[in-house]
């Protein structure tokens, strides 16, 4: 007689009816960890560090927005200020997504000229950015929390690496850096020493990227609407760019939470990485200890602790 496994919804149905002293004796998810956080332990985000990008709607009438949070000092501050010059001068409106490279990026900007054509002019007074800016000098705040003992130093990619003010970054020690998780937002730029103004970005849609960092400035990461981009249509051309325009997703607009109207912008919080509340939620997702797992794990790689964020209500 054949057998099957139970599915996850068929264990969730067992669960139900497990005893309720089971279940009061069951430690919690990391899930659970994070909805039971007390509100203290959240931090709201600046309407000015949020940047919403809305695609073109899809086939079926579907409006796709993507909301990105910008990155705190002292990470990538140069880019950041272009970024907000850029939004404000609606550099990205009409613009496109252009490279979608499964398991790695998805890239969007102002598309390239097409030949004979002069590229699209960039606002006055962007700054100057330079790829010393790719990591920052340690200070002492960042030092605690490198040296503290929930920092984790077996990574392949660093001598150390933490969480701070809400980021996942690395260190050797010296100077410090933001590291491509899932979901973060970085500059698209050409060959070095180009270090790219922020009018092209790409969002990782794929395992960690890590041989990136400290290559590319990394500005932010999408707090909602990753899969209005994860699911896009894969580039056919090298490195996943489209090789004609009717296959990019236009962008209808991009603009700052501050700039929308208060019935248009979002708001949005995410959970102190300094808090009680997520040093249980980090050490449950280095060690499982919900019923389906078997054995813990004992560690975590600094991308599989991503930092929560939430929609205020």
């Amino acid at each position: 007689m054949r057998r099957f496994p139970i599915s996850l919804a068929g264990m969730a149905a067992i669960a139900a009816c497990a005893p309720a002293v089971l279940a009061q004796d069951t430690p919690p998810s990391p899930n659970e960890i994070v909805a039971q956080a007390p509100a203290g332990d959240w931090r709201p985000i600046a309407a000015e560090d949020l940047l919403v990008m809305r695609l073109e709607p899809a086939e079926g009438g579907e409006e796709r927005q993507v909301v990105i949070q910008l990155i705190s000092g002292p990470f990538a501050q140069d880019w950041v200020t272009n970024i907000r010059t850029l939004a404000r001068a609606g550099s990205w409106d009409d613009a496109a997504v252009v490279r979608v490279q499964d398991n790695y990026v998805v890239q969007w900007g102002i598309p390239p000229a097409a030949e004979g054509e002069e590229a699209a002019p960039l606002p006055d007074g962007l700054s100057g950015t330079d790829e010393s800016g790719y990591a920052s000098k340690v200070g002492d705040s960042l030092a605690s929390a490198l040296a503290s003992r929930a920092a984790n130093r077996t990574d392949p990619y660093a001598s150390v690496t933490t969480h701070f003010r809400g980021w996942p970054v690395a260190s050797d020690g010296e100077r410090a850096w933001p590291v491509h998780c899932y979901g973060m937002v970085g500059v698209g730029r050409g060959m070095s020493p180009d270090a790219g103004s922020g009018a092209e970005l790409y969002t990782v849609i794929g395992h960690a990227p890590r041989h990136l960092d400290r290559n590319i400035a990394v500005v932010g990461r999408v707090v909602e609407g990753i899969e209005h981009l994860s699911s896009l249509p894969r580039g056919t051309g090298p490195l996943g760019f489209y090789e004609s325009a009717e296959e990019r997703t236009a962008i209808a607009s991009v603009r700052l939470a501050s700039d929308l109207t208060e019935e248009q912008r979002p708001g949005f919080e995410y959970l102190a990485t300094d808090s009680e509340a997520f040093a249980r939620y980090a050490d449950a997702r280095a060690n499982r200890r919900d019923p389906f797992f078997i054995v813990p794990a004992g560690g975590a790689d600094i991308c599989n602790v991503p930092v929560p964020a939430r929609r205020l209500p």
